[in-house]
């Protein structure tokens, strides 16, 4: 690192569980962010702030004025752009130093695969459980960890499954999933709530980067923000799991 990053990430590398060598673990690591949405905002602007080496963002929708209000990545002036595209720009403008490839279209099948694959942590931002079981799925298949996050009105949950033998993964949590999506542009969402739990995943990838702390693994952490409160519920495997089972 030159003395202009050194300068950059100063305050980070002097928490003596970091240091120099936690940045270079960063700088070395690639991260992948599906969802250009309301969680991978806080999520990819955090990692770049902090200097994670290459980010992949993955999003095949595109900038609406009625995102503008929890999603920060984008502004008024990138309406109508895709929203991999207005992500780029506004990490650019924050860590030149950053390289962040934005994928604009939906990951599935053997794309999926090879970008989970390809990454050190993967990043579940997305709004629907036939994402989330699809890139949990990708996650055990190649043993990359997934910190999976939801919002929605003014709760939400977090959770890392750290693909080690015996963790339960994002399956053994929901099972099937539900019939009824529930999204945010049928329910609401305040604000803030999507950069809690955001800024929550951000921190424990960075803590997968750097190999410091102690994982979210095997824990939900559920916010209600309309209370102000948290609740951590422990989890574990379901041993007729269909993605991490035996089986």
């Amino acid at each position: 690192m030159d003395d202009e990053q050194l300068l950059r990430y100063s305050r980070q590398i002097l928490l003596p569980e970091f240091g120099i060598e936690g940045q270079e673990r960063l700088r070395a690591g690639r991260v992948l962010v599906v969802g250009a949405g309301g969680l991978g905002s806080p999520v990819a602007l955090y990692l770049a702030a902090a200097g994670v080496g290459r980010i992949v963002i993955a999003d095949d929708d595109r900038v609406d004025l009625s995102n503008l209000q929890r999603q920060i990545l984008h502004a008024t002036a990138r309406i109508g752009q895709p929203k991999v595209e207005s992500a780029r720009i506004a990490l650019a403008a924050l860590n030149p130093h950053v390289d962040v490839l934005p994928l604009p279209r939906r990951l599935e099948g053997d794309l999926l695969v090879e970008q989970v694959a390809a990454a050190d942590v993967v990043v579940d931002g997305s709004d629907s459980f036939a994402t989330r079981f699809a890139v949990n799925a990708a996650c055990v298949a190649t043993g990359r960890p997934l910190v999976s996050g939801a919002v929605i009105r003014w709760e939400g949950q977090v959770s890392v499954f750290a693909a080690r033998p015996g963790d339960p993964c994002y399956r053994c949590l929901y099972g099937a999933g539900g019939d009824i999506e529930d999204t945010c542009s049928h329910n609401g969402i305040l604000a803030p709530v999507a950069g809690i739990v955001g800024s929550i995943q951000a921190t424990e990838t960075l803590k997968l980067l750097a190999g410091v702390g102690t994982l979210l693994a095997g824990r939900l952490l559920l916010l209600d923000a309309l209370e102000m409160r948290f609740r951590s519920l422990a989890l574990t495997r379901d041993p007729a799991c269909p993605v991490c089972g035996p089986s």
